[in-house]
This record gives structure tokens, C-alpha cells and sequence, in this order.
């Protein structure tokens, strides 16, 4: 049986290289062609795609989608959700998160890649739960990182746990390129011992062992592989679709792709990377070995460093790297992706900045220190919580529980500053209340595209 493919090049490939900025108009004249290969899936949406679209793109989201499923018939379409922060930032109310899943399906979406930024599985039910009762495809998702608590035991049981939760596949989500040949192998044998589902590998370049890693989950017995179009993958993106379908041609594990059209569709790419270039994050670009060390998603350390940049500190940049595990270590081992890549990174900078640390701490750091993200990998340090909090009480319970139903009063507030021309209106206006509403009364302008700098002789 042959290895499957999810191409991420519409997603997590430009998300990874530079910020999320590519256009639609840029995909469409290539998306008929993609939706011939037999990818498994084509992962187009989600992620920080609907926050750049109305932010910088002045493209609404749910139009995008809309394409891309009239131009992509035969592939299904797949989304980045994350749990009950589902494109944004922090928990919303479970009938917000209903609503939104019902027209991400009825807007062209397949499959729903579920994760929660703490593998706490309660946080990611009401979106599982949703998904099903409409009939997607349930890919539930472990968030992989390395620490004294994360154990191939506690993935595994992660995995029987999303399967008895009506998951239809499983995926190790690995963002900052951490899983080594040995350990995906592990993993991979093991999910496939203790459960009954398809098995995808989610990897980036970012320390550059994603490939090594990607043949030894093929031998393990992998179901499917991420990969991304060359001109934008390497770096903090996924590996090559056209080498590991190339690597694969001929073996037991073959795809069955065909290499010829793809090369074809890659070649589409090309002009484009050189279009958005000046985009393209020098750090994001080569691999980096120490992110074994400091376990930073790539394009977290292009953020960092832009902070930093901001306030005129970039030479404490090695600082905040030494600083960013000790905090993680204090904050119970969170993995270090959206949004407690960002809770932890802001905390370690104002640590270094302010030379004392938890000085000063952040809204989010407090709220996390509160349960408000829910149960995290390993207690939090109970001197550093107490600091934190002081005589404050944590919640226990799954976060989204204390969260009243937020749609009817959004929609009243919505209605009254004249934004709601159609359903869709309201979700967005419900995930990102402070740049929806210039967006919906089309005020945002496009953000120009930096034109490229001409190379030295």
C-alpha cells in the first residue's frame, strides 16, 4: 500500500516562509492542475490564513475558501483548527465554535486538522464533536515537543483517547521540526499498535532532519506525509513534495503520483517565490540545529526577533533563546506552538528586558497561570504561580465551560455597526471583533508587496 501525500503549499508552506502572504489570485491559475495529482488532501485554510487575509490581504477568508473549492472538485480540502481558539487566539464560546465549523464545511472544507497547543483533549471536543455531526473527516492531532513529560506512552495514549473521541485519523503535528528518525519511528509503531487509524507525519525542515525522519516513518508504516511544492518548502516549511514522491517511486511504499505533472506544478512556484522574496525571513530559510536545543518553531524566532528589533534590543536575541526554556520549564512544558509558542516568547523577552524575571508578566501569562488554556504537560512551578496569581483560584474544568454563549450578543453588536451582509459575517466579526469591523466596511487596504532587491554582481 502506498504512502499518501498532503500538500501544504496553499498553507503551512507560505505560513512557514513569510507570514502568511501570499494571495488567491496567486494559487488559482495552478489549483485545477493540483487537484489532479490524488494528493490525499490539499491543506488551504485555517491556521493564521484567516487573520492575514482580513489584516493585511483585504481577501476575505470564507471567499478564499469558496474558490478554492470551485476551482479543487476531486481533492478534499483541509484546515488548521485550533481547538476551541479556532483561528484566533483564545477560547471562544462552544456555540461560536459550532457555527464556525458548520460553514467552514458548507464554504468547502473536508478535512479538519484539530489540534490544542496543551494536547488537552477537552479543549478539542466541541470541535471534533461539530465536524462529525456534519460529516467532515476528523483528523485529530497531537501537538509533538520534547520534555521530561512527553513520552511515547503519553502520545500514544493521546491517540487512543482521540480515536475514542471519533477521530478519523491521527496526525503528530511536529512544528519546529523536533522528531528525529528514531523517535518518529517509535511513535509511529506504536500509534499504529494501539489504534486502529491512518497515521499522518506533519513535519518542518526547521533542524533539518524532517526528511531522514519522513523515510523512517515510511518504513514504521506511515499512512500519509506533508509535504510542500520545492520553490517553498526547506527551511522552517515541510520537505519537497517532488523528492519524497521521487524517493518513493519504484518501492513498496510508492505513491503512485505522477512526477512529471507535479515537477510541472512546482515550476508554477518559481516565479512566485521570486515575487515575494523580500518576504522570505533569512532565519526561516536554512536549517538551524540549535532549535533542538531551544525546541522554537520557526517562525517564532522571526517574531522574536522583529520584537526585539521594535525596541532597539536585538543584541539580547541569544539571551532570550537561553531564557525561552527556563520559561517553558516554569510554565508546566507547554509545546511551543500557537498560541503558547507566543505566551512564552513575550514572557521570556520581558524577562530579559526588564532584567528581573516575572517582574512584570503579561495578560496571557496570567490567564494560562489561571487554567484558562487548560491542563498543562507538567504542573507549573507553584513559587513562580503564586507570583503570578497570588490568592487568586485556578479553574479546573475544561476552559470553554465558563464561557457563556457569546453569538446572539455579537450578532446584536455586529447588526449595529452595519456589518453583517452575509453568515459568514458574524464569525468573523465574533474571532478578530477589533480588525473585523475596517475589514467588513472595507476600509483595509492591501498591504503592498516589498519589491525585491536587486542582487549584488
Amino acid at each position: 500500500m502506498g504512502v499518501k501525500i498532503t500538500d501544504t503549499t496553499l498553507r503551512d508552506a507560505h505560513q512557514s516562509l513569510m507570514a502568511t502572504r501570499m494571495r488567491t489570485e496567486d494559487f488559482l491559475p495552478i489549483a485545477k492542475e493540483m487537484d489532479q495529482v490524488g494528493f490525499f488532501s490539499l491543506e488551504a485554510w485555517g491556521g493564521a490564513t484567516f487573520d492575514s487575509c482580513i489584516r493585511f490581504l483585504n481577501e476575505d477568508p470564507w471567499e478564499r475558501l469558496r474558490t478554492f473549492k470551485a476551482h479543487i472538485a476531486h481533492t478534499p480540502l483541509q484546515m488548521l483548527l485550533r481547538g476551541q481558539n479556532l483561528v484566533g487566539y483564545r477560547h471562544y464560546a462552544d456555540d461560536v465554535v459550532e457555527e464556525f465549523v458548520r460553514l467552514a464545511i458548507k464554504n468547502g472544507v473536508g478535512i479538519f486538522r484539530i489540534f490544542d497547543a496543551l494536547n488537552d483533549i477537552r479543549n478539542m471536543t466541541k470541535a471534533i464533536q461539530a465536524a462529525k455531526k456534519w460529516g467532515a473527516h476528523i483528523q485529530g492531532t497531537i501537538s509533538y515537543t520534547v520534555s521530561p513529560v512527553h513520552t511515547i506512552e503519553s502520545f500514544v495514549q493521546m491517540g487512543i483517547d482521540l480515536e475514542k473521541a471519533g477521530c478519523d485519523s491521527i496526525c503528530i503535528k511536529d512544528m519546529a521540526g523536533l522528531i528525529t528518525p528514531q523517535a518518529g519511528s517509535d511513535l509511529i509503531r506504536a500509534l499504529k499498535q494501539k489504534t486502529r487509524l491512518p497515521v499522518d507525519l506533519h513535519s518542518h525542515c526547521t533542524s533539518g532532519v524532517a526528511p531522514l525522519s519522513y523515510q523512517a516513518a515510511v518504513q514504521a508504516g506511515v499512512d500519509v506525509l506533508d509535504t510542500a511544492m520545492g520553490p517553498f518548502s526547506g527551511g522552517t516549511s515541510q520537505p519537497p513534495t517532488e523528492s519524497v514522491v521521487a524517493a518513493l517511486r519504484g518501492t513498496a511504499f510508492d505513491t503512485g503520483l505522477d512526477l512529471e505533472r507535479i515537477a510541472r506544478i512546482s515550476e508554477h512556484f518559481v516565479p512566485l517565490r521570486e515575487k515575494y522574496r523580500p518576504l522570505f525571513d533569512p532565519i526561516a530559510e536554512r536549517p538551524d540545529i540549535n532549535v533542538f536545543l531551544h525546541q522554537i518553531p520557526g517562525g517564532m524566532l522571526s517574531n522574536l526577533l522583529s520584537q526585539l528589533k521594535e525596541q532597539k534590543q536585538a543584541a539580547k536575541y541569544p539571551e532570550v533563546l537561553k531564557e525561552i526554556p527556563r520559561v517553558r520549564k516554569d510554565l508546566g512544558y507547554p509545546p511551543l506552538v500557537t498560541p503558547t509558542s507566543q505566551i512564552v516568547g513575550t514572557q521570556a523577552v520581558l524577562n530579559v528586558l526588564l532584567g528581573k524575571r516575572y517582574l512584570r508578566v503579561t495578560k496571557e501569562v496570567k490567564e494560562y497561570c489561571l487554567g484558562y488554556y487548560g491542563k498543562t504537560p507538567a504542573p507549573i512551578d507553584p513559587e513562580i504561580r503564586k507570583k503570578i496569581i497570588g490568592n487568586e483560584t485556578p479553574i479546573e474544568g475544561r476552559p470553554a465551560d465558563s464561557i457563556a454563549p457569546q453569538l446572539e450578543a455579537l450578532r446584536k453588536e455586529a447588526e449595529s455597526l452595519g456589518l453583517l451582509k452575509k453568515e459568514e459575517d458574524l464569525i468573523t466579526y465574533a474571532l478578530y471583533p477589533n480588525v473585523a469591523p475596517k475589514f467588513l466596511k472595507g476600509e483595509i487596504q492591501p498591504e503592498a508587496i516589498p519589491q525585491t532587491k536587486p542582487t549584488a554582481p
